[in-house]
C-alpha cells in the first residue's frame, strides 16, 4: 500500500473514526484503525463491535492495500500533521511508513485479517431526514437514557418511525423525554431501540444543516449514510417500557412561564440545594406567580418568577438537576409546566406544539 493524501483530510476523517475504538476490550486489533487503499480514495475505519464509522478521503493511490494501525497512536499523531502533505507506505514487514516533509515516522501494523468487517447495510428499508432535525432529536431525548444496568433495555432510545414521523423516547424511571421530528420520506413502519452511546456519537457528527440524510434498519442494526461517512450501530434486542401509559394527558395545574428567567433562578436556587447533596428545590405556585426555594445547613434561597396561572394553587418539589437538563436542551422563549397533584409527574411542552414532552417525578415533601 502506498498513497498520498491531505493532511487535514486525513486528521479529519481519523478523528471521527476514532470515536468508534473500543476502549476496554481484551482484543487488541479492536483498539486499531482500518486503513483500506482503493482506486481513488482511502477509506478510515474503527469499530468496537457494536459501534463501526467509516470516512473516505481523497487520495492518490499508487499502490492499493490495507492495514490495521494503532488507534490512539495514530490519531495523536495525525493530528499534529493537518498542515501538511503525508505520503503512507506499508511495507512487507507490515511496518506503515508515514513520511511528511523531510521528516519520516514509521508504525508496527496488526493484521487486516484478524479486523472485523464493516458490514454496511443493504436494504431497501430506510427513512429520510434533514441532518439538523435528525441531531435535535437525538439532543432532546438522549439525556433522560438510564446510565445504570438494572434495566439494560433503557439504556438505550426508543425510535418509532412511520410513513410520515419518527418518534424519540428515553426513560431513566425519574424522568422521560419524548420528541418527534416530521420525515422527509419513509419505506419503513418500525420500532427500533439504539444504544444511547451510539446515539451520542452520532450526534456529535452530525451538521446542523437541511441536507438529507438516509437512515437504513435492519433486524439488529442501524446505518447512518452521510455521503462518504457512514456510521452502523448494533440495535438493543427486547422490549421497551409502554411509556405512553406514564404521561397524563389532563392537568389541574398549567404555568406558561419565560425559559430563560426559569431557567436562571433554577440555577441560583440549584447552588444552595447541591451544598445540601439533595439537590432538591421547592415550587409553590399560586395567583401569577412561582416561588423556587431551597435551604441547607447555610442559609435558604427564595426566587420568585412572574407566570402566567392556570388552575389550583400548588406545593411540589423536584430535582433541580432534571429541571436544568430538560432546560438546556430547549430553544422556545416560553415554556409550559403542566401539573397534577404533589405525588404526580410534571410534563413540560412547548406553547404552541407537541413536538417535545418532558415528565420529571417529584420528591416526596416531608411536612
Amino acid at each position: 500500500m502506498q498513497i498520498v493524501c491531505d493532511g487535514l483530510d486525513l486528521s479529519e476523517a481519523v478523528i471521527k473514526v476514532s470515536r468508534a475504538i473500543s476502549v476496554k476490550t481484551t482484543n487488541p486489533i479492536l483498539e486499531g484503525i482500518k486503513l483500506v487503499a482503493d482506486n481513488d480514495c482511502l477509506i478510515i475505519s474503527a469499530t468496537d463491535g457494536d459501534l463501526g464509522i467509516e470516512k473516505k478521503i481523497k487520495a492518490e493511490v499508487k499502490v492499493e492495500g490495507q492495514t490495521v494501525v494503532p488507534g490512539k497512536f495514530f490519531a495523536e499523531f495525525i493530528k499534529k500533521l493537518t498542515k501538511e502533505k503525508i505520503e503512507l507506505t506499508l511495507n512487507e514487514k507490515n511496518q506503515l511508513k508515514i513520511k511528511y516533509t523531510d521528516s519520516v515516522g514509521s508504525i508496527q501494523c496488526y493484521n487486516p485479517m484478524e479486523y472485523p468487517d464493516f458490514n454496511k447495510i443493504d436494504s431497501n428499508d430506510f427513512f429520510a431526514i434533514n441532518q439538523c432535525d435528525f441531531k435535535d432529536l437525538i439532543n432532546k431525548t438522549i439525556f433522560s437514557v438510564a446510565v445504570d444496568d438494572s434495566r439494560p433495555i433503557l439504556k438505550g432510545c426508543l425510535l418509532e418511525i412511520n410513513e410520515k414521523n419518527i418518534n424519540a423516547v428515553a426513560l431513566d424511571g425519574y424522568r422521560l423525554a419524548y420528541c418527534s421530528k416530521e420525515l422527509k420520506h419513509s419505506t419503513v413502519k418500525t420500532n427500533v431501540i439504539v444504544p444511547s452511546r451510539s446515539l451520542n456519537e452520532i450526534s456529535r457528527i452530525l451538521e446542523d444543516n437541511q441536507e438529507i440524510i438516509n437512515i437504513y434498519i435492519l433486524k439488529n442494526s442501524i446505518m447512518i449514510d452521510l455521503k462518504d461517512t457512514k456510521i452502523i450501530s448494533k440495535l438493543l434486542e427486547g422490549e421497551f417500557l409502554n411509556y405512553k401509559q406514564i404521561i397524563p394527558n389532563n392537568f389541574e395545574t398549567s404555568v406558561v412561564i419565560n425559559k430563560t428567567q426559569f431557567e436562571d433562578a433554577l440555577d441560583r436556587a440549584s447552588l444552595l440545594s447541591k451544598i445540601g447533596q439533595n439537590n432538591l428545590v421547592k415550587f409553590d405556585i399560586k395567583e401569577n406567580n412561582m416561588e423556587i426555594t431551597s435551604n441547607s445547613d447555610i442559609g435558604n434561597i427564595s426566587e420568585n418568577v412572574n407566570v402566567s396561572f392556570k388552575g389550583k394553587d400548588l406545593k411540589i418539589a423536584f430535582n433541580a438537576r432534571y429541571f436544568m437538563e430538560a432546560s438546556r436542551n430547549l430553544s422556545n422563549e416560553f415554556i409550559k409546566l403542566n401539573f397534577n397533584q404533589p405525588t404526580n409527574p410534571c410534563v413540560i411542552t412547548p406553547v404552541d406544539n407537541e413536538e417535545f414532552k418532558f415528565l420529571i417525578l417529584p420528591v416526596r415533601m416531608i411536612n
